[in-house]
């Protein structure tokens, strides 16, 4: 008896088989620019102190989530 198996890659180079190239390409860009808000976001956070977190109503182990929440929310051309 014959088994078949479907798996679907996941990530941000998944790309449809017309999409070739200039698909892949596009996904990589998009997944740069998203990481590059999720570092720009997490470093200006991490550099501020404990209190203006405080004030701000976040919690230092908050930082790490908002900024990847802030990369997922954001609209990339």
């Amino acid at each position: 008896m014959a088994y078949t198996t479907t798996t679907r890659a996941s990530g941000a180079f998944t790309a449809t088989p017309t999409s070739g190239i200039a698909g892949m390409v596009a996904a990589f860009r998009e997944a740069r620019a998203r990481h590059r808000v999720y570092r720009t976001t997490r470093d200006e956070l991490g550099a501020l102190s404990d209190r203006d977190l405080a004030d701000l109503g976040i919690g230092r182990s908050d930082v790490d989530r908002i900024a990847r929440d802030a990369a997922a929310s954001t609209k990339v051309r």
